[in-house]
């Protein structure tokens, strides 16, 4: 498993490591720190649209009328870039699914006292503190999850849409010698995704998190609160950008190959 792993060792130094804090096991499954914060994020979100439908009125109060804007926006938004209401219809529930989780997920993480719910272990002399909770796109591991759903839910779009084989002809293509080379590119720049959506979420967020930690070890009172600000707003950006390249790409696998 890989991820970001940043403490406290005893002598006051910082200590980070490749893999996620795991904090128990189930049945021989790691559970870990970044795990249960996802599953805490998709309780709070469940309980939050349970909550929301049950008080929603046919005359939309204040509240009811910003999310009735914002959702429209987003929704005419797509409809201009998929320039199709059925396709962004049936799209726009997973482009904003994604972008909402990611968003809790990366703003979660940054709760002043979030990390702080833990406890201490001893590992190779030194004792370290092992939090329950941490942000999640620090795990290497949940931004490849995320990169999967975004990369299947392309190509299927994609094979939906035009079809199996006129889909697929995007990348095999025996018509020419620059066909077939222009469709193997295509290929390959198609499977590169999972590595660009994945490491592009999980490299900001795990350089925030590091430098957010070191920067509460030397200068505690001053810096943080800058940069705190400064991770909210890179949270927002990630979670935008990942679900806005899934709407494009997804714009790319509908079109007719040409």
């Amino acid at each position: 498993m890989f991820g970001i792993n940043t403490a406290y060792a005893t002598e006051g130094g910082i200590h980070v490591a490749l893999s996620p804090y795991v904090v128990g096991n189930f049945f021989g499954v790691p559970i870990t720190a970044t795990m249960l914060t996802t599953w805490l994020t998709m309780l709070l979100l469940i309980t939050g649209i349970i909550f929301l439908r049950s008080q929603l009125k046919m005359v939309p109060g204040k509240i009811q009328l910003v999310f009735e804007l914002l959702v429209g926006g987003v929704f005419e938004y797509m409809s201009d870039i998929l320039e199709n209401r059925k396709l962004a219809r049936t799209y726009f529930p997973i482009v904003m699914t994604i972008f909402i989780f990611i968003l809790s997920l990366n703003w979660l993480g940054l709760l002043p006292g979030v990390t702080a719910i833990g406890f201490y272990e001893n590992q190779a002399g030194l004792t370290h503190f092992i939090p329950l909770l941490y942000p999640p796109a620090t795990d290497l591991n949940i931004t490849i999850a995320f990169a999967l759903i975004a990369f299947f839910t392309i190509e299927i779009s994609g094979v939906i849409a035009i079809g199996l084989f006129k889909y697929t002809s995007k990348f095999i293509n025996f018509k020419s010698p620059l066909a077939f080379l222009i469709g193997i590119i295509e290929l390959f720049s198609e499977l590169a995704r999972l590595i660009s959506f994945s490491f592009r979420l999980f490299g900001n967020i795990f350089a925030g998190k590091t430098l957010l930690v070191v920067a509460m070890f030397f200068i505690p009172f001053i810096i943080p609160v800058p940069l705190l600000a400064f991770e909210v707003f890179v949270g927002f950006i990630q979670a935008f950008v990942f679900a806005i390249l899934t709407l494009f790409f997804i714009k790319l696998a509908v079109m007719e190959p040409h």
